[in-house]
């Protein structure tokens, strides 16, 4: 009974071994390959799979994500004979699990040596100036030419980007005091500019300031002129008016013996004023000289007032 037992364990123990070298769930996004007899035989595809136990072997698993793979810092050489030290970063995805097994001994360290040669090259053709402005041709450049090569052991290379550019400490310095005197300068040159432009708008506004005043003065004289003309021409009115109004007054009844008496007046008062300006009393020679006088300045305006009363008396 004890043997009969013991063989029924081992036979239990056989079989739940066999069973689960039969059965192999394999996971979402991965691959295995399957080897019988040694020789390639299937790729399972992830979920439940069924193998021949001890003829059939798991010979590799591979993991179908988007891998990051981690570039070693490395020395580039420029055009222009520059050191500089590269650090990047590498994604790449395994999209034939039969070749990634069979086509290269390692892929991951293929990838990884093919970059860093590539990425010497691309930067061996650039001036220093240039590796810092053109990162985008440089990731393009590298991911092109592995991405050939690597086609062959199942691999698909995504992108590369380059992480960090260092240059050597003296030419970081050097580089530092170009960018430091080109700030200085395109500082001074804003100056300029700022105090070219400060004179050019003091200058204008000198200019309009000046034709401002100008017109100014100008608008005031003419003003003045024009304001001199109306009251000459305002006086000259007036007088004429005033004239107008004596002869109509001489021509009137009486108007004679009015002119009489103010002719008479003014003599009078003419004689008065000469004679308060000296100590003297002036007497004129001849009092009669007042009379022709009167009679003179009567006559001049009985000649004045005969053509126009016989233009009036003049039949129309």
């Amino acid at each position: 009974m004890e043997n009969i037992g013991s063989v029924a364990l081992v036979l239990f123990v056989l079989g739940l071994v066999f069973v689960f070298k039969t059965i192999n769930v394999v996971p979402q996004q991965h691959a295995w390959v399957v080897e019988r007899l040694g020789k390639y035989h299937a790729t399972l595809p992830p979920g439940l799979n069924i193998v021949i136990p001890f003829i059939d072997r798991i010979a590799y698993k591979h993991v179908l994500k988007e891998i990051p793979l981690d570039v070693p810092p490395q020395v580039c050489i420029t055009r222009d004979n520059t050191q500089l030290q590269v650090d990047g970063i590498l994604y790449f995805q395994i999209t034939d699990a039969m070749r990634a097994s069979y086509g290269s001994s390692n892929y991951i360290a293929a990838i990884t040596q093919l970059a860093q040669t590539t990425l010497r090259s691309v930067i061996g053709k650039m001036e220093l100036d240039k590796t810092f402005e053109e990162r985008d041709h440089i990731n393009t450049a590298i991911v092109n030419a592995i991405d050939e090569s690597a086609a062959n052991w199942g691999v698909k290379v995504l992108r590369y980007e380059i992480k960090d550019l260092t240059p050597p400490k003296e030419i970081l310095h050097a580089m530092q005091a170009q960018i430091t005197a080109e700030r200085e300068k395109r500082a001074l040159i804003a100056a300029s500019e700022g105090r070219k432009q400060e004179q050019i708008n003091i200058a204008t506004g000198e200019r309009e300031a000046s034709i401002a005043k100008s017109e100014g003065e100008m608008q005031a004289s003419i003003n003045r002129a024009q304001g001199q003309a109306a009251a000459i021409l305002a006086i000259a009115e007036a007088s004429a008016e005033a004239i107008r109004k004596t002869a109509a007054a001489i021509q009137s009844p009486g108007g004679a013996d009015a002119v009489n008496l103010k002719v008479a007046e003014q003599y009078v008062g003419a004689f008065g004023n000469l004679a308060k300006t000296n100590n003297s009393i002036i007497v004129p020679a001849n009092l009669g000289d007042m009379s022709g006088l009167i009679a003179t300045a009567m006559q001049v305006v009985k000649s004045q007032k005969t053509p126009t009363v016989e233009a009036s008396r003049r039949p129309s």
